[in-house]
């Protein structure tokens, strides 16, 4: 652990963001990422409706400097709606910036370095487990049946249904 004088907010400990701070910006230098925090809080800029359809690649400058292009990833699907929201999405990234940093935005359905990181998925889904059977519920309401108290029996219930459950897969 690396041990840093502050104003006693830290007890003597640096925070693990200052520690990775330069790591980040190195990385996402090499990637054509000027400012991390493009890559590092999208969903905060662009908001999770559209973070949760897309995820910025790439950001690549011209040769006269002025007005970089921002690549976003996105399925086939996808991308009409994220076409007619580039305006506003242009708007919240330079906002980040501080000044009119990117000025077009490109919308690609490849990573632009390769397939292994062009992966479709951009959030993830909830698991779902399937309904336990009508013997194991069954089952389930046995071990619970001598309880008295509705929320321990509830909870018991519950514990034999998964435990049930868990035996039979």
């Amino acid at each position: 652990m690396t041990q840093t004088r502050h104003n006693g907010t830290t007890r003597g400990f640096a925070r693990a963001v200052n520690l990775m701070q330069s790591r980040i910006r190195s990385a996402t230098e090499s990637r054509g990422f000027a400012v991390s925090r493009v890559i590092t809080h999208w969903s905060e800029i662009a908001g999770e409706q559209i973070a949760s359809i897309c995820r910025p690649v790439d950001i690549s400058y011209g040769r006269d400097g002025m007005g970089a292009t921002l690549t976003l990833l996105t399925t086939g699907s996808q991308a009409p709606m994220l076409e007619m929201q580039k305006p506003q999405l242009l708007d919240k990234v330079n906002a980040c910036y501080g000044y009119r940093a990117v000025a077009r935005i490109r919308i690609t359905q490849t990573a632009p370095t390769g397939f292994a990181e062009g992966r479709a998925s951009f959030a993830h889904k909830p698991k779902t487990e399937p309904k336990p059977d009508p013997q194991t519920l069954t089952e389930a309401r046995h071990a619970g049946s001598g309880v008295s108290d509705d929320n321990l029996r509830r909870a018991l219930e519950a514990l034999a249904t998964n435990a049930l459950s868990k035996r039979k897969t």
